[in-house]
Parts: C-alpha cells; structure tokens; sequence
C-alpha cells in the first residue's frame, strides 16, 4: 500500500541530507580534531548496566544482529529482553517473561498506547530508536518517578536538549540496505545559538517479505516513515521552553493472524518548560504537557489476497502531563517529587469488504493522577541509599453497551460500570562502593500494584462473562542484587532477582467458548539472572558476552508462568584498528520445555516446546572520515531455520492460512540477512 506521506517524508529526508552534505562534505576532513579516528564499536552483545540495575545506551550506534526499525527489536539486544515475532516489524517486547503494561515504555516522557484490540500496534511499533541519544531502561520496580505499575522494567527513549551556548548545527544521517529489499533513510538534524533552536528529524525504513532460512517466504513486507519537528527557546541558560510536534504512519503485513495493518498514523504534540537553579533548595522545576493520537486501521484486503473480513478502524487519544521538582536539601540528600496525570479513550468502527463503516462507538475510558517522590541519600563515600514512593488514582469506565464480534453480539453486563483504584508502589535500593577496587555492590526490594490495562479489562473477557472490567490489579513484589565492576580492561555484571506477584493477570486461550482468551487472576512466582563479561587483550582484541536466565511458576494452578524465553548466551569478538574493525556474534539459545500450553499474556501465548539452536553472526565497519562510517554485516551466516520460543503462531495461527504462505507452528526468523549501512555524524560552530 503506498501512502502520500511516505513521499513526503522521503523527499524531506532526502533533500535535507543533501543538502546539509554539500554545505559541510568540503571541509569534514578539516574537524579531524573534532572526532575521534577510531571506528566505533559495533554493540553486539547488549550494553551492561552503567549503574545498579540501569543500562543506558546509544540507538544511534551500529548492532548486530541488525534491528528492524521499531523500537522492540532494538530492546532485544539487551540482556534478558525477548520480541514476539509476528511479522516483519512491529514485535512486542518482553522482559523477564513480563509484557504489555508491565512495562513502561516512555518517549520523552511521553506515553503511547496502540489502538488494535489484538496488540497489531504494540507502544513500540511508534517509537524510532535512531532518532533519540539516549534508550534507558530500568529494571524492576526500582524507580516510581515515570509513571505507575511498570513491574518488569521502565524503558525511556529519550532526547537530550542540545548545548548551543555557541551558535552551530549538529547533524546525524544514515542509510541502509539489506537482504529482502530492506532500505532505511534517517536524518536527524538541528540548528541553533544561544537564543533556541530548532530540531528536525525524518525516517523511512521498508521491506519486502523475508525468507526464513529454508527459503520459504514469510508474510512479513512493512513500510514505516516519520517526522518530527522541535522549536526550543532558551531566553536564559537556566530556561528552556520547548514545542514539538510528530507524526508518522506506514503499513505491515503480519504472518500471524488474518488481517494486516494497513495505517499506523499517529500524531502527537508536547509542551516542556525547565527553569534550573531556582533557589538553594530547588535546583530545577519542569512541566511538561502531552497530547497523542492513533489512528489505526487492520483489513485483509490491501496486503493479501482479499478474504471477508474486511476493515477494522481503531482509535485512541491520549493526555497527560507531569511536573517534577529537583531539590537538593543538602550535598548528600536529594528529592525528586512531582504530580503526573493521563487519560486515554478508546473508540473501533468497522467496514464489511465493500469499505463502507459503521458508526463509532467509544468502549472505555481509563484516567490516572499520581504522586511520587524518590529521595537519594549518600551515607558517605562508599554507600548510597535510594528509595521512592508513589500513590496513583486509577478511574476507567465501560461504555460498551454489546459485547463480542460481528458473529454474535451479546449485552455486555458492565456496560457504563465504573471503577476506581487507589494503588501504591514503593522501593528502597542500598548501594556500596568498595574503597579498594571498581567493585560496586546493591540490593533493592520493590512492591508495585498494577491497573489492569485496556487489554485485559476491555479487549478480553473474564471466565464466568464476556466481560473482564473487573479483574483485580496486579501486585508484584520483588527484590534485585547485584554486583557491577569495571576497570581499563574488563567490564561485568551480575544480578539476580526474584518475583512474588499476587492476583497476576494471566490470559487463558484454552475454552472453546472464549477463543480470543479470557483473563483470570493467579498467584506466580519468577526468578532469575543476567551476567554480562567484556575484556580487551591487548590493544585491538576485545571479547563481548552475556547469560540471560528466566524461571517462574504459576502457584494457584502448579505450573510453569507462561511467555518465559530460554536460557540465552551471546558471545562476540570485535578485532580493532585505526580505523577499521571486524568482527562476529555467536548467539547461542537453549531448548525450552517448560511451558503452559495456550496460556500467556496480552502479547500471546504458549505454542508448546521449542528447540535450541545456535546463530552466527559477521561484521565490519571502516571509519571513512572522521565523521563518516561504513558498517557492513551478515545475520545468520548459515541460514539456519529457526523461531523463537516466544513468538505467535505463523500463517495465520489463529485459524485457517495466508493464501500463498505455509502455515508453520511459530512465526520463523529471518534466515541469511546482509546489510549494508552508512553512518555520518557532524557538527560544528559559526
């Protein structure tokens, strides 16, 4: 399907990218003194923790195995992440074996929430990580200050506020080819002095089906493309106010369920307002304000051979808005408080094949307001304790007045029924520094009830009705160790954790009666670890690995939680010079037979046992000009079949096949992938 928009955007990122090249192209040789030689290091293992239970790392850097563009395909090389494959894009992310709102996935403080009933439009299948510096995620319930009940993990995409205390631009520019006609184009370009600036950045990535590595072709073609534009002002150097508005749209076909989402456009518009160096006792105050739309609409008429279902149109419009205060009450003890507010509604139409829709019909509201305070206190020089509190207030209301499909409509029996929950979450970490090496050492508990997401209250039923509204909110507890070191030479981790979550939400595919699966509380246990390992020998050779290991069980009915992902190794070598590099992944994933057949998440569910298998990997990068860099790979070097334990049912699993495609028992991975990609990152002052 081709839309107007992608034209659009092309041409921006096109245009824009030349002609900032031929404006600074000339004289890139002359900023050697700007940019380091040295080729920079393709991340193929996944970043290790940069503090206690936090990873940071850059999206703008090259990685193998090479990402799709969204937003949980880059989570997956972080240890202890796994993607639910249903296409060839547009995976949902998972951690620990948590998913859905479990996870708080934030761009620049701001929530998205799909609109497809059935997770077509994951919150990451909007986010585009080459455009932001920083991707944050913070495991556990070890921080309460980005919003409620993220269980499993907190993910922030984020940009910086660029420092133009002298005029100038700064400019990041990318191109990519790959195996299966895949193509990316990106910029990300900004301009400003001391006054503001202003900041424009532009995406298009797209597709054509991928082959499995027994050659069949998988269902899987996209095409996505974004733009965003950011104006700042900054009257003095404590005061920022910031506008940016983003849109962005594309299509993909999926091999896991009868229709293929043919428009993905959502719209947003944010406000920000710093002011730093307040008072003594106040050293920042932000305010920030969003509002998102999503459009989006599924069918089996555009992307496959036409069938009978026809169109489904799905929207959702979500507000809200923060402020927080940094107070330093003294050089060893800071707070961090604030007030957060959202509200998201929810509407659906439909359209036989002819494409003429019913009326809109709105089926929920859902709105939060909370409170939160994290305080930082240092105990001296080698201990630190952090702790946080939060209260939200949770308000959802039913307004649908039938329940079911266009096969059979039944009275819903919550139908204008309102609820509302007052949910705490609370965490305290202590850390040590040791005096006499780079060793430090932590241990956190945390405790965080969780809303039931739309999801589960909206999009599936209950046991006993065809409504689930009233399901009870999770409440996980949870206590995380761990051991951080790094010297000029090695760099590791470890950690441990361990999960009790009472009245977990688990969604049951089992009944006949209730194919789309109903939603029961259980209580469940989980447990694991993650260890990371990076040493250079010598000055050119440096080794990468990482060990990722999940386990639980579902208490109430003694058996295994489902969506768990295998023990997984990753194992890379990168051999280094001036400004050259080469090297490989060996990516290593363990059987898996512990699983709850047809029983998981929101996300999906469990297949039944999957095989292990080992996937090879091969890079190389060449620093062309200091700013310019070529980076150049083959995934799955032998094009080995393989699928992930946690994936959806491929061709169509959820009944009958694709016209054209064979129905196989999970979604299969890409097989022998090839890419290409050039990188140019450039700045400079007037």
């Amino acid at each position: 399907m081709t839309f107007h928009y992608n034209t659009i955007t092309k041409l921006l990122v096109l245009t824009a990218f030349g002609a900032i090249s031929s404006a600074a192209f000339a004289d890139d040789t002359q900023k050697t003194n700007e940019k380091t030689d040295q080729v920079e290091h393709l991340v193929i293992t996944g970043e290790a923790p940069d503090a206690p239970g936090i990873v940071i790392t850059d999206p703008k850097k090259p990685r193998q195995p090479l990402p799709a563009h969204d937003g949980a395909d880059y989570l997956k090389t972080i240890a202890g992440f796994a993607v639910t494959r249903k296409g060839g894009a547009d995976g949902d992310a998972i951690f620990r074996g948590m998913a859905g709102s479990r996870l708080g996935i934030l761009v620049d403080g701001e929530n998205i929430l799909g609109g497809c009933n059935y997770r077509m439009d994951a919150p990451t299948a909007y986010i585009y990580p080459e455009l932001h510096d920083s991707l944050t995620v913070i495991k556990g319930p070890q921080s309460v200050a980005h919003g409620a009940g993220h269980s499993a993990a907190t993910i922030l995409f984020e940009r910086k506020t660029p420092d133009f205390s002298q005029a100038g631009y700064e400019l990041h520019a990318s191109m990519l080819g790959a195996s299966f006609g895949r193509n990316d184009q990106l910029i990300d370009a900004t301009i400003g002095s001391s006054d503001g600036y202003f900041r424009f950045g532009g995406s298009n990535s797209a597709s054509n089906n991928y082959q499995d590595g027994s050659g069949k072709d998988v269902h899987s073609e996209y095409q996505r493309y974004s733009s965003q534009l950011t104006a700042g002002w900054t009257p003095t150097k404590n005061t920022l106010i910031e506008l940016t508005t983003a849109r962005s749209d594309g299509d993909a076909a999926y091999a896991d369920r009868g229709m293929d989402g043919t428009k993905f456009l959502r719209e947003s518009y944010s406000f920000r307002a710093e002011q730093r160096d307040i008072a003594p006792w106040l050293s920042e105050l932000t305010l920030h304000w969003f509002d998102n739309s999503v459009d989006h609409v599924m069918d089996d008429q555009e992307l496959r051979t036409p069938g009978m279902m026809g169109y489904a149109n799905l929207t959702r419009d979500t507000k809200g808005g923060r402020i927080t205060a940094l107070m330093p009450f003294a050089t060893d003890l800071q707070l961090t408080a604030g007030v957060d507010t959202q509200s998201n509604e929810h509407a659906s139409r439909s359209a036989p094949p002819s494409g003429v829709y019913s009326n809109w019909q709105q089926d929920a509201e859902i709105e939060q307001k909370g409170l939160f305070a994290e305080l930082v206190y240092q105990l001296n020089d080698n201990g630190k304790i952090a702790s946080g509190y939060r209260l939200d207030q949770w308000q959802a209301t039913d307004l649908r007045p039938m329940v079911g499909n266009m096969m059979s409509m039944k009275p819903n029996p919550s139908y204008n029924q309102e609820r509302d929950d007052n949910l705490h979450s609370v965490f305290a970490r202590y850390e040590h520094q040791l005096t006499d090496k780079p060793l430090t050492a932590y241990v956190g508990a945390g405790s965080t009830e969780r809303f039931p997401d739309y999801w589960e209250m909206i999009a599936k039923e209950s046991q006993m009705t065809v409504s689930a509204f009233n399901v009870a909110p999770e409440h996980t507890k949870q206590i995380d160790t761990g051991l951080l070191f790094a010297d000029e030479k090695r760099q590791w981790s470890a950690s441990v954790f361990y999960n009790q979550i009472d009245d977990f939400i688990l969604v049951d595919y089992r009944s006949m009666m209730k194919m789309q699966g109903f939603v029961r509380n259980i209580d469940a246990s989980s447990y694991g670890a993650e260890l990371t390992y990076s040493q250079r020998l010598g000055d050119s050779l440096k080794v990468d690995s990482s060990l990722a290991y999940t386990r639980g069980t579902n208490d109430t009915d003694n058996s295994s939680l489902p969506q768990l992902a295998p023990l997984e190794a990753r194992i890379g070598a990168d051999y280094q010079q001036q400004d050259w590099s080469v090297g490989m992944l060996w990516r290593v994933v363990a059987a898996q037979d512990r699983y709850a057949l047809n029983t998981g998440n929101i996300v999906g569910k469990d297949l039944g046992p999957s095989s292990g298998f080992g996937i090879l990997s091969a890079n190389a990068a060449w620093k062309i000009l200091p700013s310019l860099q070529l980076s150049l790979g083959i995934d799955n070097l032998f094009d080995r079949q393989y699928a992930e334990f946690v994936s959806r049912a491929g061709s169509n699993g959820m009944g009958g096949a694709i016209p054209g495609f064979e129905q196989t028992t999970r979604v299969n991975e890409p097989g022998r992938t090839a890419w290409l990609k050039l990188s140019w990152s450039f700045e400079d002052k007037f």
